[in-house]
């Protein structure tokens, strides 16, 4: 599976973005994620979803700020942030399994190339 992440960009605090995620084969059959990477960091979890969308997972640090969706008619995943601020500055991932959600300590089978979100004070 190919995944075609996009949506990224520079913008301040308090502002809210939409990135998007195009898998290029049935939606449907993967679970998704989305993962963030910071300068000098590990890369970390920020949000799940299920196959069907009818079970979401959040980091504590995103949780009530960032919204994980998804249109398997359309093939793609969503992610919609919200009251960013300067620590969401990061690359941000998507990704897909077909057996599991990819909730750590699980991971994902397949990844996308980031796109870069940053947030200035």
């Amino acid at each position: 599976v190919q995944l075609q992440a996009s949506g990224g960009g520079l913008l301040q605090a308090g502002g809210s973005l939409r990135l998007s995620c195009v898998v290029s084969g049935r939606t449907s059959s993967y679970a998704m994620g989305w993962f963030r990477q910071a300068p000098g960091k590990e890369r970390e979890f920020v949000a799940a979803i299920s196959w069907s969308g009818a079970s979401t997972y959040y980091a504590d640090s995103v949780k009530g700020r960032f919204t994980i969706s998804r249109d398997n008619a359309r093939n793609t995943v969503y992610l919609q942030m919200n009251s960013l601020k300067p620590e969401d500055t990061a690359l941000y991932y998507c990704a897909a399994d077909r057996h599991q959600v990819p909730v750590p300590p699980r991971e994902p089978g397949s990844w996308g190339q980031g796109t870069q979100v940053t947030v200035s004070s």
